[in-house]
C-alpha cells in the first residue's frame, strides 16, 4: 500500500495493518505493544492510565452530540477502559482558515460542558490554523490521564474461557445517527448518537464488583470488530447470542433499508465488560442501576480455543438456531464517524 485509504482509519484490518506496519514498527515498546485502548503507566507514587485520540467526524454537529463532546467522551472512555478514573485532558485543534468562529465557540462550549459532566479538567492544549482546503473545517485531538483503580488492570488479553460477556446497552446508534445527518436521510431522523462518558459505570464496576477481566468501548468497527480484537489478544473465542443483543427498533429498521449490519456500526457511549461468570449478575445489577447502563445485557460467553471454535473467532448464535462467523471488518461501513 503506497497511498493512504479511508479504510485505514476504520478500526478494521486495514487499520491494524497501518498501525503494525508504520506506527508500532517505529514506536515499539512494551507499554505500546499491549495494544489496549490506553497505556498502563507506573510511577513511584501511583499507577496511571493514558490515552490519546483524534476526531475528524463529519458533520461537526449531529443528533445527540458534536465533535467537541465526542472528543471529551471518547478519550474519557478510553482511559476508563483500563479500569481507571480519568482526571485530566489536553486538547489540540487543527483549524481551517475561514472557519466561522461561531462554530468554534459552539464546539469549545460543548467540550467544556462535557468535561464538567465527566468530572475531568482540560489542563493544556494547542491550536494550529492551516490554509483553506488543508483540513475539513476542524479536527480535534485529545489526550487523557487517569488513576488506575485496581491491579491487574482490565486488558484485552485477560479474557478467559467461561467468562461472561456483557454490554452496557444497545448497539449501532452513533454510526446511524451520523450517517442520517450527513446524508439528510429523513427516515433516520429519530435516531440519536449514544455519545456519553462511561467513567461512572467503570468506577462502579471496579469498586463494587471487582475482578473485571476486560473493558472495551466498541467504537469504530462496532461490537463485532471489537470482540474480534479481544478474542485475538486473549487467544480465545467468543460465542454471542443474536437475540440477547439490544438494538433499538429504529436502528434495526434503518440498517435493513441501507443494507448495514448494526453489529459493525460505531458506538460512542457503550462498553463491553468481560468477567467471571460468578460475577455477571452483580455486574448487570450495577450497570442497570446507573445512567448509560439501563439497557445492559449479557450477550454471550468466552469459549476455549478448541473444536468447534478456533482462537480469535467470534461466533453469532442466530435467532433461528444456526451459527455465523463474525469476521473482523476489513474497512469501514461508514468513514469519519469519530
Amino acid at each position: 500500500m503506497n497511498t493512504l485509504l479511508l479504510d485505514c482509519g476504520s478500526g478494521g484490518r486495514a487499520s491494524q495493518r497501518l498501525i503494525g506496519d508504520v506506527f508500532l514498527r517505529h514506536f515499539d515498546n512494551p507499554v505500546l505493544r499491549t495494544m489496549d485502548d490506553a497505556a498502563s503507566l507506573t510511577l513511584p507514587h501511583g499507577r496511571l492510565a493514558m490515552s490519546t485520540d483524534g476526531y475528524t467526524v463529519t458533520p461537526l454537529f449531529f443528533p445527540g452530540g458534536d465533535i467537541g463532546s465526542l472528543a471529551i467522551h471518547g478519550t474519557v472512555n478510553d482511559v476508563s477502559m483500563l479500569g481507571a478514573r480519568p482526571l485530566w485532558l489536553t486538547c489540540a485543534f487543527i483549524l481551517e482558515e475561514g472557519l466561522d468562529l461561531d462554530i468554534l465557540e459552539r464546539v469549545a462550549a460543548s467540550m467544556g460542558r462535557a468535561a464538567r459532566r465527566a468530572g475531568v479538567q482540560i489542563v493544556s492544549g494547542d491550536t494550529k490554523v492551516v490554509p483553506r482546503g488543508m483540513c475539513d473545517k476542524l479536527f480535534v485531538t485529545t489526550t487523557g490521564i487517569g488513576e488506575r483503580l485496581a491491579e491487574p488492570a482490565p486488558s484485552g488479553s485477560r479474557a478467559r474461557p467461561g467468562d461472561a460477556i456483557l454490554i452496557s446497552g444497545a448497539m449501532g446508534d452513533h454510526g446511524l445517527a451520523v450517517l442520517g445527518q450527513r446524508d439528510s436521510l429523513s427516515f433516520l431522523s429519530g435516531i440519536e448518537s449514544d455519545s456519553a462518558p462511561l467513567n461512572g459505570l467503570v468506577e462502579a464496576l471496579m469498586l463494587e464488583v471487582g475482578d473485571i477481566h476486560v473493558l472495551r468501548d466498541p467504537t469504530r468497527g462496532g461490537l463485532a470488530t471489537t470482540l474480534n480484537e479481544i478474542a485475538g489478544q486473549s487467544g480465545v473465542a467468543c460465542l454471542i447470542e443474536q437475540e440477547a443483543i439490544p438494538i433499538h427498533p429504529a436502528v434495526a429498521a434503518g440498517c435493513d433499508v441501507l443494507g448495514l449490519d448494526p453489529l459493525y456500526l460505531a458506538n460512542e457511549g457503550k462498553l463491553i465488560c468481560i468477567l467471571p461468570e460468578a460475577k455477571a449478575d452483580a455486574a448487570l445489577r450495577v450497570l442497570r442501576s446507573l445512567p448509560y447502563g439501563e439497557e445492559a445485557a449479557r450477550i454471550g460467553t468466552v469459549q476455549a480455543p478448541e473444536a468447534p471454535f478456533k482462537p480469535g473467532q467470534v461466533v453469532l448464535q442466530t435467532a433461528i438456531g444456526g451459527r455465523r462467523l463474525l469476521a473482523m471488518a476489513e474497512g469501514a461501513q461508514l468513514p469519519r464517524i469519530c
